[in-house]
């Protein structure tokens, strides 16, 4: 469980593509993914960035250093899932993990499917390293925006759980900071034993006008008492 609860998250971004490395375009997904923190995330949280080329022993190093080095609780890659010959993220990913988290995957692809039928083409994984959750999300901003906070229908109804709601739970149980969300954007599920109870609101201080009213009321009473 947690060792510091209340320590800042500290979040990883690796962006994997050839082309954005080398500059040829612009890279999407990490901007994409600050934007969506941004408004998701009520708790401290920081965030370090990595835009990378699709090369496995490049993506290795780099998920060890945010890890063991640097000190990230969590992990997200954008790009190289595919089954194109460069998509090598989740071999690095796997390559590097201690323990395998299928559950991420799955829903990510349940979650794509309903968008689109090649979905079923991406070979995301989730892992976990130490004491951070590393993820393989898609590389698109609007794809990484689905997978994370699920889909509903038009009325609201949930039709998949966005994979975010299960992130800061598992945080939790790998000795992580406590996360809390803007259930707006993606509500956090933890059972009921693990939430923190709501803040208390302070007792309120009377302010002068208060104080006169109070004695205006205590003077009338005994007016009446008096009469």
């Amino acid at each position: 469980m947690n060792t510091n609860p209340d320590e800042e998250l500290l979040i990883g971004l690796v962006s994997i593509s050839d082309r954005a490395s080398q500059g040829l375009y612009a890279d999407q997904g990490i901007p994409a993914l600050r934007e969506w923190f941004a408004g998701a995330l009520c708790s401290p949280w920081r965030m370090e960035t990595r835009l990378i080329a699709d090369d496995q022993a490049a993506i290795e190093a780099t998920l060890i250093e945010l890890v063991d080095a640097v000190g990230c609780h969590l992990v997200l890659t954008t790009g190289g899932t595919g089954p194109a010959a460069r998509d090598v993220t989740p071999e690095a990913t796997l390559a590097v993990a201690d323990k395998v988290m299928p559950g991420f995957g799955e829903e990510m692809r349940r979650i794509s499917l309903h968008f689109v039928p090649t979905a079923i083409l991406s070979r995301q994984v989730g892992v976990i390293r130490r004491q951070a959750l590393i993820l393989n999300l898609p590389g698109q901003p609007k794809s990484i925006r689905e997978t994370l906070e699920g889909v509903k229908a038009a009325d609201g109804t949930v039709l998949a759980n966005g994979i975010f709601a299960a992130v800061p739970y598992c945080i939790d149980l790998i000795g992580g900071p406590y996360i809390e969300t803007v259930d707006a954007v993606i509500q956090a599920f933890r059972p009921k034993s693990a939430r923190r109870p709501a803040p208390k609101e302070p007792p309120r201080t009377p302010d002068l006008g208060d104080q006169a009213s109070t004695a205006d009321a205590t003077a009338a009473r005994r007016s009446g008492v008096d009469a």
